[in-house]
């Protein structure tokens, strides 16, 4: 069984070393453990200095393609390279590697497919308490959204099985965190967590400038890919909103009518009319997304057994080329 570690990079050549150092290269029912680096662009030493460590395999984008594209660049390898389980992790050594056995337990033991690493933000003493509460909101809604329990929704450090990962196709620019949860639930995978370790800060966030910032994104993000994977439930809900509004002031026209003195509040009742109208076509918008929504389906499944079928063909030609080397060294 192979493990392959990804590590997403842009300018770690400080970071880098004490990341690797901390990746276990044996571990219990694991015959191999390699590294792959993707480098988003880094303009610094950070492909030199990945070389000098002897990682196995890297990945170039020419420019800073950001962390989800890097993410998404990385699975993608590793699949090439025949990972069994993979394993991401952040080029920062915020997350503490010597944890990674305890990630792939459950995959390990059968019980998940997917794994994330929890934090315990609570706990984690250099997190002002400003992000701890952030952390615990967001996962608790994030969790409400995907209906995927896990008490730390943003963490980067992950695992996931062959399958999972042949299922999971990124498509947001922020981060692939919430996205990939909302996939998970969506296709029903079996998801899990378990506590890891943090190392202490060694730089700042460079995936965001601030918290509001985060927030933006983060809830901006979220709303997408909801809209995305779920859009008759995400439209029925603003149609239901915009039609409460539009009843709401058709209803205080009909009181006043009813009263006397509609004229003076016509105005309510052209409004309604137009708002309602309005949340009939967003219902109208949700059906038509629903449509699309199993288009995507189709074409994800259709994608998925093609990357299936090109894995195993590759796979196929390794033990065809390993099967003609023993016998040319049983000819000699």
């Amino acid at each position: 069984m192979k493990l392959i570690v990804q590590i997403p990079c842009f300018n770690e050549e400080h970071t880098l070393p004490q990341t690797i150092a901390d990746i276990p290269r044996q571990i219990e029912g694991i015959d191999e453990v390699e590294i792959l680096v993707i480098d988003d662009g880094s303009s610094d030493a950070t492909v030199s200095v990945a070389k000098k460590l002897g990682v196995d395999y890297i990945v170039h984008h020419q420019g800073n393609r950001g962390l989800a594209a890097a993410f998404q660049s990385g699975i993608d390898e590793a699949l090439r390279h025949g990972a069994d389980i993979i394993v991401n992790t952040d080029g920062d050594n915020q997350y503490d590697g010597s944890y990674i056995p305890t990630l792939i337990q459950p995959i390990m033991n059968q019980k998940a497919e997917v794994v994330v690493g929890d934090r315990e933000v609570m706990k984690v003493s250099h997190f002002g308490f400003g992000k701890k509460l952030l952390s615990r909101i967001g996962s608790m809604v994030v969790s409400r959204m995907t209906g995927v329990k896990i008490p730390d929704a943003v963490s980067g450090f992950r695992a996931f099985t062959r399958q999972a990962a042949m299922e999971l196709n990124i498509v947001s620019s922020f981060s692939y965190t919430i996205e990939m949860l909302l996939q998970c639930g969506r296709k029903r995978l079996v998801v899990t967590s378990v506590p890891v370790g943090v190392n202490g800060k060694l730089r700042s966030s460079r995936l965001f400038r601030s918290i509001p910032q985060f927030i933006f994104y983060s809830i901006s993000t979220l709303l997408r890919i909801y809209a995305m994977i779920r859009p008759l439930r995400f439209f029925l809900f603003l149609g239901g909103v915009f039609s409460l509004i539009g009843l709401s002031a058709i209803i205080r026209f009909l009181v006043f009518y009813l009263s006397g003195d509609g004229e003076g509040h016509i105005q309510s009742l052209i409004i309604g009319g137009a708002v309602l109208m309005i949340g009939a076509m967003t219902f109208l918008i949700g059906l038509l997304a629903d449509l699309i929504s199993f288009n995507r389906q189709l074409t994800e499944g259709a994608l998925y057994r093609i990357k299936k079928i090109g894995y195993e063909i590759k796979d196929l030609h390794a033990k065809v080329d390993e099967l003609q080397d023993i016998k040319s060294n049983k000819k000699k």
